[in-house]
């Protein structure tokens, strides 16, 4: 081995140690989960509404079996293929996914080709210069004296710049980009837990309009038998006509609502057809109001579970991912760069000599080692910037937290509360049924007056109303708890 193979061997060494020496030493950006102060159950968690502990809950459950009306599963289904924002959720999944792949590849050599760049530099006898007699005596002819070719190129290259990953600036941009491209998974995921529970609530809405228009209907021709009757009274003279306007008056109020629950239904169900992706039309649905069938027993499971289960708080957190990779980004640009350019080709002056190998090869490389020095403070406040953005991340990511944990305690503490009022109102309805029967008996018999019985039926008509709204607040809490706890996207 002559001593030339020992330097370059020495010097590959050495370039190498090198190289493995700035790595190691290179700046840290690696990611750590923030400590969240999280409490052990949720306010409003009571044994009332079965609310186990367990670290799972129904969150865990596929979205087709907590939901068991096969209309409305049906409905959710088609807004899951043809909602506009989960189209628009599935676009930007597919352009996170290709800007990740680019970011993969960041490591790699860039190489450049040319092939075929011809150039010619004519100049004239003013330029201070001589003209390019090497040029003209291979073509055999005299240099003119205007307008003569001055340098002539004929080149065909490859070019490859290779900057080396020193300082994991590589590893930190594509951290970074995964971070951004899982971010759009869990944005749709946020968009497909919305979208059911958006369309759940505009069904159970409508089976609430459904149930009005029953009570509507129905207290209309009872108040219509009664204004008969009071009319056949004051024909026979025992009544007066105020009696005659006062129960006309209760009918038109039950008459009134008709129109108004008709207008409802038919903007719910735009409403439902838009979510949909579908123009306005009437939604199919057979279920009434109070035979809707549901699990009366909810587990919600613990709060730390939740952070893993709801996708804006897995957004959230991936996003403070991607703010901590840019730290680690501003925070390498700092350092020096190292890269190697190599560069090969063939180069003539003449075109009948272009392809003339080995004559027209040629080939350079060049190792650069480059550093900022001063460029007025830029890439220090692009640093400071970033940890000041990593750290509002790091807030972002708490409040949603604790947001989630809210609406699930808003879910629980309406589910039970909702529960107690139900109990209520159905004893109200009964009440005020009763009322309606003894008094239309008072009345026939010339015991009650007609005051009496139109209160009768109003108390009646309201209470029937209270009811039904009732029991689509419950639906809609379960709804709630179920989206609260990152249900749906399952």
């Amino acid at each position: 081995m002559n001593k030339k193979t020992i330097i370059k061997g020495t010097l590959y060494v050495s370039v190498v140690s090198a190289i493995l020496a700035l790595q190691s030493c290179a700046p840290q950006s690696n990611y750590k989960a923030p400590k969240l102060d999280l409490p052990e159950q949720f306010r409003g968690q009571v044994d009332s509404l079965n609310t186990a502990k367990d670290s799972v809950g129904i969150a865990d459950i596929d979205w087709k079996a907590f939901f068991e009306d096969e209309k409305l599963i049906n409905l959710i289904d088609r807004g899951l293929e043809n909602n506009f924002d989960m189209t628009n959720a599935i676009k930007n999944i597919q352009i996170a996914d290709q800007k990740a792949r680019q970011a993969k590849l960041e490591w790699l050599p860039k190489i450049d080709m040319t092939l075929g760049n011809v150039g010619y530099q004519y100049k004239s006898s003013n330029y201070y210069g001589s003209p390019s007699s090497a040029y003209y005596k291979k073509k055999g002819k005299d240099a003119p004296e205007n307008m003569y070719v001055n340098s002539a190129q004929h080149i065909s290259d490859i070019s490859i710049s290779w900057e080396l990953d020193i300082w994991g600036k590589m590893r930190s941009m594509s951290a970074e980009a995964l971070a951004n491209y899982l971010k759009t998974h869990e944005a749709k995921k946020a968009v497909q837990t919305a979208l059911i529970a958006n369309i759940a609530e505009g069904y159970y809405n409508l089976l609430l309009l459904d149930a009005q228009m029953e009570v509507a209907q129905s207290n209309y021709e009872l108040t219509k038998n009664t204004l008969k009757i009071v009319e056949l009274q004051r024909d026979a003279g025992q009544t007066t006509s105020l009696a005659i306007q006062q129960t006309r008056n209760q009918m038109l109020v039950a008459k009134a609502l008709i129109p108004s629950l008709k207008q409802q239904i038919a903007i719910q169900e735009n409403s439902l057809s838009l979510l949909t992706g579908q123009l306005p039309d009437a939604i199919e649905r057979d279920t009434k109001l109070a035979d809707v069938k549901y699990e009366e027993t909810l587990t919600t499971g613990v709060p730390l579970y939740l952070v893993s289960q709801r996708p804006d708080v897995q957004q959230a957190e991936l996003e403070l991912k991607a703010k901590n990779a840019r730290v680690g980004v501003a925070q390498t640009n700092r350092y020096p760069s190292l890269t190697i350019d190599v560069t090969g080709g063939l180069n003539s002056m003449l075109g009948k000599n272009w392809f003339n190998i080995p004559g027209s090869l040629f080939g350079g490389i060049i190792g650069e080692l480059s550093a900022p020095l001063f460029n007025k403070r830029k890439l220090k406040t692009d640093f400071e910037v970033a940890k000041i953005e990593r750290e509002k991340a790091e807030i972002d990511l708490q409040k949603s937290v604790y947001g989630a944990i809210t609406e699930v305690s808003d879910a629980l503490i309406t589910l039970e509360t909702v529960k107690e009022q139900i109990e209520i109102a159905e004893e109200q309805v009964a009440t005020s049924r009763l009322g309606v029967k003894q008094s239309n008996l008072l009345f026939n018999s010339g015991y009650a007056n007609y005051i009496e019985i139109i209160n009768a039926q109003k108390n009646m008509l309201d209470s029937e109303l209270n009811l039904n709204k009732l029991k689509q607040n419950k639906l809609i809490s379960r709804v709630k708890l179920y989206k609260a706890l990152g249900g749906g996207w399952k």
